[in-house]
């Protein structure tokens, strides 16, 4: 089923513009992104064809059967509270079923947690583009080489430094692990290959020094540390960094890279405005998607703040949230015999027509 089929079956409930534009916070540059609420026909709902959610291929409009719709909100879901929260000039229909679940019979002390935590998730998404952008990772992978050392008296010189001022060859190598010792290995060199000794490493892609079988006559070269724990760092930065590299938004990187403050301007801006809204819940028990200080949005938006300053700003609604919430009128969880008969009610209503 798509989404076409849901309007040309008369199955939509709610459509609504979301994101930016239901925010306030649209620019020139923003696309219209679409939220909707649906129902199955009787034959699907009762059968064995459930289908909880339909979006178009860029996900930019989304449309969720009513059961799932009752149960995200059941949760305190910010997304699918906004949604039906919306002002009503970014309604562009209505059921009027849908009058039957206001939004105080789900607002709760759950959305402490569900738009705190949710904007928490939202500044640690920022630090990790902080971090990607100051420390990027060079499009050549590194090999084991690289974290081998050879022990050198009180100290160590890197293993590519010794070989090449020896003339030696890794391929002429052959290691043999020191017992009751962690990645420490006797090195020995075969220099006509007459041994045929395994070298130092198998190959360019190897994640474990290679041994070698050593004839007990022969004379140890030197001692080889490998730094196995710094590889498996490595490594595990090098893969998250191009994965990152490969599925970043490019004009939003440009865009970060622009104001040249170093983090993700766009999820510092959902972090605050998600927090200012979790404190506008505890204080006043209701939501308010519409937001009143674009301007302030905007400019965390563009990069005018330090990120220093957006963690500081983060931490002090925090507080105030907690304080919010200890004085809330709010129910401690959605009354969900409440909500349960108003689902029924209504799928009653829907199949009866």
């Amino acid at each position: 089923m798509t989404i076409q089929d849901l309007k040309e079956k008369k199955l939509l409930l709610l459509e609504c513009v979301s994101g930016s534009r239901a925010y306030g916070l649209a620019t020139e540059q923003s696309d219209t992104d679409l939220k909707g609420v649906y129902y199955l026909p009787r034959e699907q709902f009762f059968g064995l064809q459930y289908i909880p959610q339909i979006s178009n291929e860029t996900n930019d409009e989304t449309y969720y059967e009513l059961g799932r719709f009752v149960e995200l909100l059941s949760k305190n879901n910010p997304n699918i509270l906004e949604l039906l929260a919306t002002s009503d000039d970014c309604i562009l229909y209505k059921h009027p079923l849908m009058n039957a679940l206001p939004v105080r019979m789900f607002l709760s002390k759950l959305c402490r947690e569900t738009f705190a935590g949710y904007a928490a998730t939202q500044v640690k998404k920022a630090r990790g583009f902080k971090k990607k952008i100051v420390n990027p990772v060079a499009p050549e992978r590194k090999s084991i080489m690289s974290f081998c050392f050879i022990v050198n008296d009180a100290g160590s010189v890197p293993l590519t430094d010794w070989l090449a001022e020896n003339n030696l060859k890794q391929e002429h190598c052959g290691l043999s692990k020191i017992a009751h010792t962690k990645e420490l290995y006797a090195l020995y060199h075969d220099e006509k290959n007459e041994l045929h000794y395994s070298g130092v490493m198998s190959g360019e892609l190897a994640n474990e020094v290679s041994v070698s079988s050593i004839p007990k006559e022969e004379p140890i070269k030197a001692y080889l540390f490998f730094n196995k724990e710094a590889y498996s760092v490595y490594c595990k930065d090098y893969r998250e960094y191009w994965d990152w590299v490969a599925k970043r938004n490019e004009n939003r990187y440009a865009l970060n890279e622009a104001h040249g403050k170093h983090y993700d301007a766009k999820n510092m801006m959902h972090t605050i405005r998600l927090l200012q809204m979790a404190e506008e819940i505890g204080a006043s028990n209701t939501i308010s998607v519409k937001r009143n200080n674009r301007t302030e949005l905007l400019a965390i938006k563009s990069g005018s703040f330090e990120y220093e300053d957006l963690l500081e700003m983060a931490d002090d609604l925090m507080g105030r949230i907690d304080l919010a919430f200890a004085n809330s009128a709010l129910q401690d969880t959605p009354d969900m015999s409440v909500i349960e008969a108003t689902l029924v009610k209504m799928r009653t209503e829907l199949y009866l027509r």
